[in-house]
């Protein structure tokens, strides 16, 4: 599988990072350790969970897919394989206290998430660290001490950050700098081809944003992920509409285009999206989602679209 780095000098992963979001939890162990074996023999080395995965779901309490992921490195036995990353920050302490109870990002939260974290994934160290959800009654200073003592004790190797506002990133890099701490690589933020409505409520996520796509492309030291990056399954499935956030005139105009180049190419609508993900600027890594084998491939597939300019300009400016 291809790789890029994350940032202009950081580690090398894979163009399609696995989510595992619903491992241990909507999707059993052994549907889960086949998606995850075959993501490998594809090639990739990137995953990504957190440890608020999946407590939504069912009788998920946060922390299913971590000790999940942690089983099957075990039993392939393939940790120094595979390029790991988890989030702290949006676990509730309360059982069913959902997102209001977060843990938040204070030195003593992320200090013992690191190592319930550590602990769930059998490993003594996270390549990827992200601060799940920005916690504005918390120092910013105080969260970035705490990373960088993680870094600096070797419990984590990397740091970023994920539904932050672009000016919160800027300023946390600042502090980063002028105190010598380690400094977020990367970003995850909700990104897909359809571009949000004016207003839209995404409730705790946070989308990029233009301003966000503008600073990334002049700041090639920091990474872009796009999580939901297929909306689900809106793209492709009857069953699956347009979620409220997106749709309008934007939308069909843009789905519009999507169609032209899915003929085009012969790819599908998933592929094409996240062909232009790898393709535009800024690049913005795809983590990819599936419950399916089927729906893996496809997805994998999409390495082997190739867009020309032509096409990623139509994409790119197709607005109603």
């Amino acid at each position: 599988m291809r790789q890029l780095s994350l940032g202009k000098s950081g580690p090398q992963v894979s163009a399609l990072c696995l989510g595992c979001l619903n491992f241990g939890t909507k999707t059993d162990k052994s549907l889960s350790y086949q998606l995850l074996d075959q993501y490998v023999e594809a090639g990739g080395n990137f995953l990504d969970t957190s440890n608020n995965y999946a407590f939504w779901n069912g009788a998920g309490v946060g922390g299913q897919s971590e000790t999940l992921l942690g089983e099957w490195m075990k039993e392939k036995g393939n940790r120094d394989r595979i390029f790991l990353a988890t989030k702290v920050g949006a676990n509730p302490t309360i059982p069913g206290g959902g997102f209001p109870a977060k843990e938040g990002l204070s030195k003593k939260a992320i200090h013992k998430a690191v190592d319930e974290s550590l602990k769930r994934l059998q490993t003594d160290y996270i390549d990827l660290y992200y601060a799940h959800i920005d916690d504005m009654d918390v120092p910013l200073e105080e969260t970035l001490d705490a990373f960088n003592q993680l870094v600096q004790s070797g419990k984590v190797r990397t740091i970023g950050c994920s539904n932050h506002y672009t000016w919160r990133l800027e300023e946390a890099r600042s502090i980063s700098q002028s105190r010598g701490f380690a400094s977020y690589q990367c970003i995850q933020q909700r990104y897909t081809y359809l571009r949000p409505r004016p207003g839209a409520d995404f409730d705790v996520q946070i989308s990029v944003s233009e301003e966000m796509l503008k600073y990334i492309e002049t700041h090639e030291e920091i990474a872009l992920l796009a999580y939901s990056p297929l909306l689900s399954g809106a793209y492709s499935r009857q069953d699956r509409p347009i979620p409220v956030q997106y749709a309008g005139l934007d939308a069909e105009k843009r789905i519009a285009v999507l169609q032209e180049i899915s003929k085009e190419t012969g790819a599908t609508h998933n592929q094409v999206i996240l062909a232009w993900m790898l393709s535009n600027s800024p690049v913005a890594l795809p983590l990819i989602a599936a419950s399916s084998t089927e729906q893996l491939q496809e997805n994998l597939h999409a390495l082997d679209v190739t867009l020309t300019q032509e096409q990623i300009k139509r994409l790119n400016e197709a607005t109603y």
